[in-house]
């Protein structure tokens, strides 16, 4: 029926495209392929039931809705793919995704993982990066160094989220090198926003002047820690004066948005890229700026329960889900947000990959030899986990370049270094790292259990 009604409607995006110079496109018709989009990214999330993330199955989907262009009178979705709505809404879906890595991630809690953690975050970042920029140059010589600078720079992503959900799977969250790989990946997150900082900055200026790096990654630390700080000044205050207009989760979600949004945009003023400031603003929201407004119904009902159930044991319990769902409210909030925006953004990336670069052998040798390249750096990470740790478990949880990687790609093909048989290139990098990890992380982990 989708594609039957997108047949339906091509002929009427033609005649609207050639009245609007190219851009044509109505918004009923857009509107209506949004919709397909999300329905295709919900269909995606199937990847959970074989033990994969959702965001795999929905950039695969995406590839997937890409192909039908290709079908006789669907030429319509070629042509929406480009449309500056549909591009608009999938940078939203980008800057949310960011800011909730950053609600998710505890300055805190990075501290307490110590000097393994940040160890493995560094050669996690470096020894990727320089193996990449140097690597790239060989396997595609005859590029600017911006491009091979925007390769080495993709490779330090690390999905924090594709690991997480994988430990949590295991029953293994708690445990030692959990800790460090999930400390790791949030510095990993930092450090490569950073680097990305400066490769679009050196990208824009056309300049490797020495000095203008040190001022460009001088900024980009500015930014973060001076945002962290005023930013951890300023929530709490300005949460406690809305609270007086109103308590309800509405206004709590709509200051949680206007962080991420007036960050992201103070970030864009410095020349960074908006994620950066996304990413800041989630850092800097603590459930604790929100105690003056009304908590969620569930942890009134808990705590009810708790008050009056006889067993001790069962009112901890109670207690203990209060206060998770009661911490983790901000981050549901804007869930409800993220469920449209973030799943078309991976769905919009997979409808980027231009397939008939596929045909070319080469292409598939070098996205293989970088993919290679892509878990040997992190692999190499996992040696900085300390002693008593299982460093290949470490090492292998690093490997995942997940949706930060699929974030890095779209901006660097916005910038015009990642051209067509790049952007497949760093796909393929980004959906085998992805596959591979949740199957090698769960017979690492068995391996030890049975060895212990």
């Amino acid at each position: 029926m989708l594609v039957a009604a997108l047949a339906a409607f091509s002929p009427a995006v033609a005649h609207a495209a050639s009245d609007a110079g190219g851009h044509g496109g109505t918004f009923p018709l857009l509107f209506f392929f949004l919709a397909v989009m999300l329905l295709f990214a919900r269909i995606g999330a199937l990847a959970e039931r074989v033990g994969q993330p959702a965001v795999l199955g929905e950039l695969l989907l995406g590839v997937f809705l890409g192909v039908l262009a290709w079908v006789p009178g669907l030429g319509v979705i070629e042509t929406l793919k480009h449309e500056t709505l549909v591009k608009d809404i999938a940078e939203i879906g980008v800057i949310l995704l960011l800011f909730r890595a950053g609600l998710e991630s505890n300055i805190g809690e990075m501290a307490r993982v110590g000097k393994n953690a940040l160890f493995v975050a560094l050669i996690g970042v470096a020894v990727p990066f320089a193996t990449g920029f140097f690597a790239s140059q060989m396997l595609l010589p005859g590029l600017s160094t911006n491009v091979y600078l925007f390769i080495g720079a993709t490779l330090t992503a690390t999905s924090v989220g594709i690991t997480a959900r994988v430990f949590k799977d295991l029953g293994t969250s708690k445990s030692p090198e959990a800790k460090i790989v999930l400390g790791a990946a949030v510095i990993d997150d930092v450090l490569g926003l950073m680097i990305l900082a400066v490769v679009s900055s050196i990208i824009k200026t056309g300049s490797l002047d020495p000095t203008q790096i040190l001022v460009i990654s001088a900024k980009a630390f500015a930014f973060l820690s001076g945002s962290i700080l005023l930013g951890r000044f300023l929530s709490p205050r300005i949460s406690a004066l809305f609270s007086k207009v109103h308590t309800g989760h509405g206004m709590k979600m709509a200051i949680a948005f206007i962080f991420c949004a007036g960050f992201a945009y103070v970030a864009s003023l410095m020349g960074l890229a908006m994620i950066v400031g996304a990413f800041a603003a989630g850092l800097v929201l603590d459930p604790v700026h929100f105690k003056d407004f009304l908590p969620p119904a569930i942890v009134t009902r808990l705590r009810a329960w708790a008050s009056s159930h006889p067993q001790m044991e069962a009112r901890k319990e109670m207690e203990e889900h209060a206060e998770h769902e009661e911490h983790a409210h901000v981050e549901n909030l804007i869930d409800d947000i993220s469920r449209f925006f973030v799943p078309i953004f991976f769905v919009y990336t997979g409808l980027q990959v231009n397939l008939s670069v596929f045909g070319d052998v080469k292409i598939v040798g070098v996205a293989l030899v970088i993919t290679a390249i892509a878990v040997f750096g992190k692999l190499v990470a996992g040696l900085a986990a300390g002693k008593g740790m299982n460093r290949l478990l470490v090492g292998v949880g690093m490997v995942p370049r997940g949706e930060v990687g699929l974030i890095f790609a779209n901006i660097g093909r916005g910038l015009g270094v990642v051209d067509d048989r790049l952007f497949a290139t760093i796909v393929i990098v980004v959906i085998l790292t992805t596959f591979v990890t949740p199957f090698a992380l769960s017979m690492i982990a068995k391996k030890a259990r049975a060895s212990a």
